[in-house]
């Protein structure tokens, strides 16, 4: 089970003094909590993509680069990779070379995005976002398995004996998971594929958490990528945690009432009875996201949004630090606990070039014929 923190790299005013960070000031707070997350024990720190305010993080490449360089362990995710709006070939190519730059430690999670202006920005019509991400994906797939491509869709120029360069290291492309809230065609879209379903659920009930799962989980089975029970599964989150839950409330508050996404809706009370954010002492937390297995089935990646609606970097460390020691140890041993022997892990790069090289010395047995 993999544990960690991801970021949509929000510019917020913190509602406590008013003062709102610059967006210099924003990329090292992201820096900065990336860093927390390998000191603390977590396995992933993700990104989000935009190209509109209040956000700034544009570029995931170029930072999760920049802390590859700084980590050693840390899986370097994209909270989204908007495979609508980016040319195929250039995701292929950006995250091959990251892939390569952090040794391995990167997957990629593919999604359609959360602002309409941002498709004829880029050329595109929103109207054909679920269309865009089934055929961009499609070559993208492609793109990473195959040399010397030649394709031909509605959304891009035709390619003609292409080779994507660099190469995937070592032969396995970057795992990728489908992140989506509320489009059963992503879920399909990565049940057809194998790939992981990442379901952001951290808006929504939970009984359209369990639905939207479940048509990945049985869908995955259809494909013939194995039981529903082994399907790939990812949830979002969202927790605040201070030792007594009266003064977590109180401290968190003044910044769920005014929070650019939720704020002046539900109340904060509503709001956590109904979506799995969760504003408590350690343990309230850990038995939330101990029981989000009851609704999802076990699955590998549980993610935390932490550093959003204006929050102080000093508060996210300290949320992070509380994360890592009192709340993350307790739920790898409660998730790990009766987790049925089918259930795989969490793909890592060792795990896709293991099961490539084993693929590999059965098709050289076999005399080069597939089994």
């Amino acid at each position: 089970m993999q544990f960690g923190i991801f970021s949509v790299g929000d510019i917020t005013p913190d509602p406590t003094t008013g003062r709102t960070p610059t967006e210099g000031e924003r990329i090292q707070a992201m820096i900065a909590i990336a860093l927390k997350a390998e000191e603390v024990g977590l396995d992933v720190f993700a990104a989000g993509e935009h190209h509109n305010p209040p956000f700034m993080t544009s570029s995931p490449t170029t930072m999760l680069g920049y802390i590859a360089a700084q980590t050693e362990r840390l899986i370097l995710s994209t909270a989204t990779t908007l495979i609508t709006t980016n040319d195929p070939v250039k995701i292929a190519e950006d995250y091959a070379m990251l892939q390569h730059l952090a040794g391995g430690r990167v997957d990629l999670m593919m999604g359609r995005g959360n602002t309409g202006p941002v498709y004829p920005w880029f050329g595109k019509d929103i109207r054909d976002g679920i269309a865009l991400a089934v055929e961009n994906y499609a070559l993208l797939h492609r793109l990473w398995r195959e040399t010397n491509v030649d394709w031909e869709g509605r959304f891009r120029t035709p390619l003609q004996s292409f080779t994507s360069t660099p190469r995937p290291l070592d032969g396995p492309p970057p795992f990728v998971w489908h992140g989506s809230i509320r489009s059963p065609e992503i879920a399909e879209q990565a049940a057809f594929y194998g790939d992981g379903f990442f379901h952001n659920n951290i808006f929504w009930p939970m009984r359209h958490t369990k639905q939207m799962v479940g048509i990945y989980r049985e869908r995955f089975e259809f494909y013939g990528h194995g039981g529903a029970d082994q399907a790939i599964v990812g949830l979002g989150g969202q927790v605040f945690m201070r030792d007594n839950s009266q003064d977590a409330v109180r401290e968190f508050r003044p910044y769920f009432d005014v929070a650019p996404v939720y704020g002046h809706g539900p109340s904060l009370e509503d709001f956590t009875a109904q979506t799995p954010l969760t504003v408590g002492s350690p343990q309230q937390v850990i038995e939330r996201y101990a029981a989000m297995r009851e609704h999802v089935g076990d699955y590998q990646r549980q993610l935390f949004l932490m550093d959003h609606a204006g929050l102080p970097l000093a508060t996210v460390l300290d949320q992070i630090e509380i994360l890592g020691a009192e709340v993350v140890p307790v739920l790898r041993k409660e998730l790990a606990r009766d987790r049925p022997a089918p259930v795989p892990d969490a793909p890592t790069h060792a795990m896709l070039k293991a099961d490539q090289t084993s693929r590999q010395n059965v098709f050289t047995a076999n005399g080069g014929e597939r089994p």
